[in-house]
């Protein structure tokens, strides 16, 4: 019972901090085999665990399917067979099946500037259900009170707080610094990165100069499909909340591979 009280703890904490994991059940066995049904072990996204489900090539086998099943999104019921001939290797003569659930938000935002627009954005991700995460160097900007359900709040220049971020494929960065330089050396730090989505706020005019300010640096910011400068869709809205719901509409629809046109039906 300790066991699975830690267990489901740490769970809990892995939710609350958008860390990936899989929390894996026995939930029947036959035969011989290393536990009964009801052992249970967390799976994290780069294959740590806690608690156990056997050991062996068993317990090294469900790893490996429960770190895919997170890749994937999704969790299932599993059969593991202990025996010669089947795909574990062992010789227990029995047969192992697991459930597989996985818990992972399906993605994370990080707000490069703590300014009006990006106090927006965040209500926008807190409405949207999406964890994020806050970096500006003025801690006046960036702090608990006006970020109140931010992942982290990295007080650091923005394109130095990237690394910091850990920022990775499922991270969907917007850039929206109080200046064009910053701007500039945020795209360039977090085109160098994983980022599923990179959104830069500017002007027509102030973009191009900053793409081709990049080109300088081998960095080609038109060939990057990831790269969305100006961001958001184009709903005509000017305020710092009508940029957050173009914003927030382009991340989802991005995310969802989808073409973003009416749903309404027209006959």
């Amino acid at each position: 019972m300790n066991e699975q009280k830690n267990l489901i703890k740490l769970l809990s904490e892995a939710i609350d901090s958008s860390r990936a994991a899989a929390f894996v059940t026995v939930i029947s066995v036959g035969g011989s085999t290393p536990r009964d049904a009801g052992a249970r072990m967390l799976v994290y996204e780069d294959g740590s665990i806690e608690g156990t489900v056997g050991g062996g090539a068993m317990e090294a086998l469900t790893i490996r399917k429960a770190v895919e099943c997170i890749a994937a999104g999704e969790g299932g019921k599993f059969t593991f067979a202990l025996k010669p001939g089947g795909n574990t290797g062992m010789i227990c003569m029995g047969d192992m099946e697991v459930y597989i659930d996985v818990y992972k938000t399906p993605l994370k935002v990080l707000i490069l500037g703590g300014g009006h627009v990006g106090v927006k954005i965040a209500e926008a991700c807190r409405m949207a259900g999406y964890p994020y995460m806050v970096a500006d160097d003025r801690a006046e900007f960036a702090n608990a009170e006006r970020f109140p359900q931010a992942l982290r709040i990295i007080n650091e220049f923005p394109h130095k707080a990237v690394k910091a971020a850990g920022v990775d494929k499922d991270t969907y960065v917007v850039i929206v610094t109080r200046g064009h330089a910053l701007d500039r050396e945020c795209l360039e730090e977090v085109m160098k990165t994983k980022a599923a989505y990179i959104g830069m706020i500017g002007s027509a005019p102030k973009v191009r100069e900053i793409f081709r300010l990049l080109g300088k640096k081998k960095l080609y910011p038109l060939k990057d499909a990831r790269v969305h400068s100006p961001i958001g869709l184009n709903l005509g809205g000017k305020t710092p909340g009508e940029i957050a719901v173009s914003v927030m509409a382009e991340i989802v629809k991005v995310h969802y591979r989808r073409d973003g046109a009416h749903m309404r039906v027209t006959e």
